[in-house]
């Protein structure tokens, strides 16, 4: 958030600042981390684990022990697994998560398998490995159930799909395996205080109107991870539209305010808290544009009939100034109501917020929350487009004699409605 600061001022713009929404009871910090096949081959590997878990004390060496899949199969080697990391190479079972105040069947043989699982939690294990789906390793983590006096004992380390083939291979070869992991995690005690950055350009006619561009300044820590697309590219694209605008010298009719959100990956908590905030000042915000869908191009987005006039000028003047990344507009009946990312909040208020289309050649799904969210996977000529075009359609809407149009205001969202978002949002994405 400090970086942020500086580059906002560095630039010009005006009103840059800290806005806390919030604090937690626990702060997590990771690490330098490692993890490897130490014998009989020696194999690095590529791998994470939850943030918000335990770490291990300095290196840690082990063999390894098949889970056991009964109770009956845990208690015949219950004194095996202690000081042994325990693999799990078709995944570890997991209950089914409540949607709508619902509760989920569970079948008895997975009932019986989570039963073993909290007799592993004191086994003495020093940790479960676990295989994932595929090459990738994804990362995630819950903060919610962390306090000061229970911060969490537990090891959980994942690790790709041929990662854990080769251990197995060694394994079914007769052959003692042994793995070392160094997972360098710290607790903090809070509060851990959290805020939005926030910038401005000052219109000159219509200051109290607001056009608003958005990124999240969060991203998942996993070993590897260095969180380029998510969402690195995002406040990239967000502090060089105003950069730009703020070169180009000629001031808007309305003020341009840029907002890089905290807490998005945990459930939007920076966008929402700043929907409730400036409840009073919502009327007067012309429209949000959020920058949050990897490293593409911004090919284009969604919009009610009577909005498209405002965005014409932008598509046709992007198309003309970089033909080879085309645009266009989607037209929509309402505006979304769901989604992932922050322009959520604003819509669900009635505010037009808009979540731009991606188009190219970048995979998203290679890199969303995985080892793979790198620099090396942004190309730079996307980064030129998005932050072009982020900045002229800031001008055209803040500079349009309308403020953007609305549709009907979306009825209040029901509890029920609210506490699902924040299930999807409390671990495991």
């Amino acid at each position: 958030t400090k970086w942020a600061v500086a580059k906002f001022k560095e630039y010009g713009l005006e009103n840059v600042h800290l806005e806390e929404w919030g604090e937690w009871e626990v702060g997590f910090d990771r690490g330098p981390s490692h993890g490897r096949m130490v014998s009989p081959i020696q194999r690095d590997f590529e791998f994470t684990a939850p943030s918000w878990s335990a770490g291990t004390k300095g290196p840690t060496k082990g063999t390894i022990v098949l889970a056991p899949k009964t109770k009956a199969e845990f208690d015949a080697s219950k004194a095996s697994y202690k000081g042994k990391w325990v693999i799990y190479p078709n995944g570890i079972p997991r209950a089914p998560r409540a949607r709508g105040g619902e509760t989920p069947e569970v079948s008895p043989e997975l009932k019986a398998q989570l039963e073993v699982e909290e007799l592993m939690a004191d086994s003495g294990m020093l940790g479960r490995v676990i295989a994932s789906r595929n090459e990738l390793v994804n990362t995630s983590g819950n903060f919610r159930d962390k306090t000061a006096d229970n911060y969490p004992k537990d090891v959980s380390i994942t690790i790709r799909k041929s990662d854990m083939e080769a251990i197995v291979a060694q394994m079914e070869a007769k052959k003692a395996v042994e793995l070392e992991f160094n997972l360098n995690h710290k607790f903090r005690p809070g509060p851990i205080k959290h805020f939005n950055v926030i910038a401005e350009i000052k219109g000159t006619e219509r200051p109290d109107e607001v056009v608003v561009m958005g990124a999240h300044l969060d991203s998942w820590d996993g070993p590897g991870s260095e969180g380029a697309a998510d969402n690195g590219n995002g406040t990239t694209v967000t502090i060089e539209a105003a950069r730009i605008l703020a070169k180009f010298g000629k001031k808007p009719k309305r003020t341009i305010r840029f907002i890089l959100f905290t807490g998005e990956e945990q459930g939007l908590f920076g966008s929402r808290r700043y929907v409730e905030m400036h409840g009073d000042q919502l009327e007067k915000i012309s429209a949000v544009f959020v920058e949050d869908g990897g490293a593409n191009y911004q090919g284009g987005t969604y919009a009610l009939e009577p909005m498209l006039p405002l965005f014409d000028p932008v598509i046709r003047n992007m198309n003309k100034a970089f033909p080879d990344h085309p645009m266009r507009m989607r037209q929509v009946e309402q505006m979304p109501r769901g989604g992932g990312s922050d322009h959520v909040p604003f819509n669900a208020v009635g505010v037009p917020a808009f979540f731009w289309d991606e188009v190219g050649t970048v995979d998203y799904g290679h890199v969303w929350h995985t080892q793979n969210d790198k620099f090396e996977n942004i190309p730079t000529h996307y980064l030129v487009q998005s932050a072009t075009c982020s900045a002229v359609s800031l001008w055209a809407v803040g500079n349009a004699e309308i403020l953007m149009p609305r549709g009907p205001k979306p009825a209040p969202v029901e509890e029920p409605l609210m506490a699902e978002f924040d299930e999807e949002f409390s671990c495991c994405r």
